[in-house]
C-alpha cells in the first residue's frame, strides 16, 4: 500500500490506534483513505492497519518532538495524546501573551469549534464549551482587543508553521521508506 500524500498518511496513522476491529458494513470494508497504485497492489485491511501502526511508530521515533506534538495536536483523534500534545505546545510557543492566553489559544487552535448545536456529535471527540472560544476570557489583564487579536494570530501562525515543518519532515521519512505515490509513479 502506498499513501497518496503525506497528509493522508499522517492522518491515517494518527487515527490507527482509535480504529476498532469490529464487524463492518460492506461499503465500509471497501473504503480506503489511502489508495493502492493498482488493483494488484491492494492490501488487506489487517495489513493496512499494521502499516499504519508501523508508520505511526516510525514518525514518532523519527520526527523532532515539537513536530510530533504539532501533528498530534492538529490531526489526532486520540483524546489523551491530543491533550498531552497541547500541553507540550503551550510550553514551546513563544508569545508575549500571558500563560492563560497561550493555553487557551493553543487549545482553541488544536480543538476548533464543531459545527452543529453546541458542537454535539455522535463521535467521541473533545468538545469545548462555546464560551472557551471567547477571547475576552483569555486575558485577565484586559489588554486591548487589537493586542489580543495580534497575540492569537501570532500563536496560530507559529503553530501552523510547526505543522508545515512537521509535514515536510514526515514527507522525507515516508519518501525514504517508499510509501508515497509520487515515488511509485
Amino acid at each position: 500500500m502506498i499513501y497518496r500524500d503525506v497528509l493522508s498518511a499522517v492522518v491515517r496513522c494518527l487515527a490507527a490506534e482509535c480504529i476498532d476491529n469490529t464487524s463492518k458494513q460492506a461499503w465500509q470494508k471497501q473504503y480506503q483513505s489511502g489508495y493502492p497504485v493498482s488493483r494488484e497492489n491492494s492490501v488487506s485491511a489487517d495489513d493496512m492497519m499494521a502499516i499504519d501502526c508501523w508508520v505511526f511508530a516510525r514518525l514518532h521515533s523519527q520526527l523532532k518532538s515539537r513536530s510530533w506534538y504539532a501533528l498530534v495536536a492538529k490531526y489526532s483523534t486520540h483524546k489523551a495524546r491530543k491533550v498531552e500534545a497541547i500541553g507540550r505546545l503551550i510550553m514551546i510557543v513563544e508569545s508575549p501573551a500571558p500563560q492563560l492566553f497561550r493555553y487557551k489559544a493553543v487549545t482553541a487552535w488544536a480543538i476548533p469549534p464543531l459545527k452543529g448545536k453546541d458542537g454535539k456529535r455522535s463521535t467521541d471527540m473533545i468538545v469545548l464549551p462555546s464560551e472557551f472560544y471567547d477571547m475576552n476570557t483569555w486575558d485577565l489583564e484586559a489588554h486591548p482587543e487589537r493586542t489580543r487579536r495580534r497575540w492569537r494570530a501570532d500563536v496560530y501562525q507559529a503553530l501552523e508553521a510547526m505543522v508545515n515543518d512537521a509535514l515536510v519532515e514526515a514527507q522525507e521519512i515516508l519518501q525514504a521508506e517508499g510509501l508515497l505515490v509520487e515515488q511509485a509513479a
